[in-house]
């Protein structure tokens, strides 16, 4: 055996590709070679911007006595979250199941040799820590219990697929209001985002109130989503030097990020931003939009293709976080800097200064920070094109184009949806540049910015498009018996169990966004059915479907005859 990742585009596995560990990619070949061999499977998750994957990759996957373990005990794939976010999420609950919290990258998760999971875990030291064992002594307890369980744990497989399967409950109607204000009884009403730290910007859930704002006319639904705004804005989240948020702070101030970017976090900010807009002028925030927009545009660009790719790592010239922040003595002579950040000359994070914006600076400043900067190594950038996300950026440019239409963002948007043509087809979609698979929420925001461009422009051919892969979607992803969507094709899928996927994770989920999109184009019946399943769910799982409570009471106003769009329904 050999490493095989040297032909894979993805940049995560190219990464590993010079590995002394025999590294396969999830394919019906290294499946089988598993089941002919009796050997357990070594499943490792991650993605290119992802730090902690970094560092274990150093400590681990490059080191040859451990790659020899990895070698000789098992069969070990690599995959590339972004690539197959149908696998990340069917083995993230399974982390969830074994463990009773929530996983991440690295994923390290140990399969049968039917590709059934029986252990998991993220980071893995090379010694032990913390009371985390090193991943060397991991190996050799599960190759030891696997040679003499194997049994066992392949027969206990039957267990684990009736427990994660999700679970419904035949509730026709739920009340949406009482679960949204259950929501808001966990928001931090005085640091702005969810109670406690770290402090992720999980802004679906901004969006919902946004929408039933809108509808009620309630303070308490709009005023979270100021104060959010506000603190993402201001603090260190925020990179005030070029623009664009990082993923999440560590602490409860928003100060101290975890450095990557993510263009999915990125384009949602633009989103709540621009729907707060509408609702609210403020020229503050209108710049912090127009910046954000700019960064995305000039950074995030795939130079093979003319989309956007995913991220930037955290980590440059082996620190993490180096690019972004400055020291005292960088920065102390820039005249009036102080009027604009706090700036001290301990620092405010490791000795060096994550600036904390106290007024909106002068493009003079900017630009000397910006200079500054440019004599800086820029992290790696993760260029590979999602289209999905690359779809949600056109939904994003339209909501811009309302609040700031001197920008021409509709004029941007249609432009960038005619390179999305260009690169993924007209007859068939990919997910990645790397054309391997299609999943749903490739087709339900594919579907989602045809849409907007329709409502924008009335151009008839966005409708007769979003019509067209409507129907393709249906014959593809729904799930007759369940009355729902799976993330990858039913017909092809390479997986223990369906992935079935209710939940809001990065981004809105699937079913959700097809729900309105069925709504929308007027597939009202298969919407009905869509909206009573997810109200199944609902009861079960209320505090991860927050965008499902939007999109059902979307449908429910529509049907009832109202006319309303989804930034919210008069009562």
């Amino acid at each position: 055996m050999k490493n095989t990742l040297e032909n894979d585009t993805s940049p995560y596995l190219q990464q590993h590709k010079n590995n002394p560990v025999f590294w396969q990619t999830w394919n019906k070949d290294s499946l089988i070679l598993a089941k002919k061999e009796k050997k357990p499977i070594l499943l490792s998750i991650g993605y290119a911007s992802c730090h902690w994957c970094h560092v274990m990759a150093h400590e681990s996957f490059e080191d040859q006595e451990t790659a020899n373990l990895m070698n000789k005990h098992f069969i070990n794939i690599k995959v590339d979250r972004e690539e197959r976010p149908d696998i990340d999420f069917v083995f993230q609950n399974s982390y969830q199941l074994f463990n009773q919290t929530n996983g991440g990258w690295p994923l390290t998760i140990f399969l049968d040799e039917n590709a059934v999971p029986f252990m998991a875990g993220t980071y893995f030291p090379p010694k032990a820590m913390q009371g985390i064992p090193s991943f060397k002594n991991v190996l050799q307890k599960v190759h030891e219990t696997y040679l003499h369980q194997r049994e066992k744990i392949i027969n206990q497989s039957k267990i684990i697929k009736e427990s994660l399967e999700l679970k419904k409950n035949s509730v026709v109607k739920q009340d949406l209001l009482s679960i949204l204000d259950l929501t808001l009884s966990n928001l931090d009403r005085v640091k702005g985002g969810f109670k406690g730290a770290p402090k992720f910007p999980v802004f679906n859930v901004f969006d919902s109130l946004l929408y039933f704002y809108n509808k009620t006319q309630n303070q308490s639904y709009i005023e979270p989503v100021e104060l959010i705004l506000k603190k993402i804005c201001s603090q260190g989240i925020y990179d005030h030097t070029e623009g664009g948020i990082s993923r999440y702070t560590i602490d409860e101030e928003w100060l101290i990020p975890h450095f990557e970017k993510m263009l999915y976090d990125n384009v949602q900010f633009i989103q709540l931003l621009s729907k707060f807009l509408m609702i609210n002028s403020n020229d503050y925030f209108k710049k912090k939009l127009i910046q954000t927009i700019s960064f995305i545009k000039k950074n995030f660009i795939n130079q093979k293709n003319g989309l956007l790719g995913s991220a930037y790592d955290a980590d440059s010239e082996g620190e993490e976080g180096k690019y972004y922040v400055y020291d005292y003595k960088e920065i102390k002579d820039i005249k009036d800097i102080n009027k604009y950040f706090e700036i001290n000359e301990k620092g405010n994070w490791k000795g060096k200064i994550i600036l904390k914006e106290i007024d909106l600076p002068p493009t003079c400043i900017l630009e000397s920070l910006n200079k500054i900067r440019k004599k800086k190594l820029k992290p790696f950038f993760d260029d590979k094109t999602q289209l999905d996300l690359n779809s949600l950026w056109i939904s994003g440019l339209l909501n811009a184009n309302e609040v700031i239409k001197e920008q021409n963002y509709l004029i941007e948007a249609e432009n960038f949806f005619l390179k999305i043509e260009q690169n993924f087809g007209k007859d068939n979609l990919f997910h990645t540049n790397s054309k391997k698979s299609v999943f749903l929420e490739d087709y339900a925001y594919m579907i989602q910015c045809l849409i907007d461009l329709y409502d924008n422009t009335l151009n008839l051919n966005y409708r007769l498009r979003a019509i067209d892969l409507t129907k393709e979607c249906l014959a593809q992803f729904y799930d007759i018996e369940k009355n729902i969507f799976q993330k990858n094709k039913i017909k092809i899928n390479d997986l223990f169990i369906k992935p079935i996927d209710v939940s809001d994770h990065t981004i809105p989920n699937g079913n959700s966004i097809m729900l309105s999109n069925f709504t929308r184009l007027g597939f009202l019946e298969e919407a009905g059915r869509l909206s009573l399943s997810l109200n199944g769910y609902l009861n079960i799982y209320k505090s991860f479907m927050i965008s499902s409570l939007k999109s059902i009471d979307y449908f429910n106003e529509i049907s009832s005859g109202k006319t309303c769009n989804l930034n919210g329904c008069k009562l």
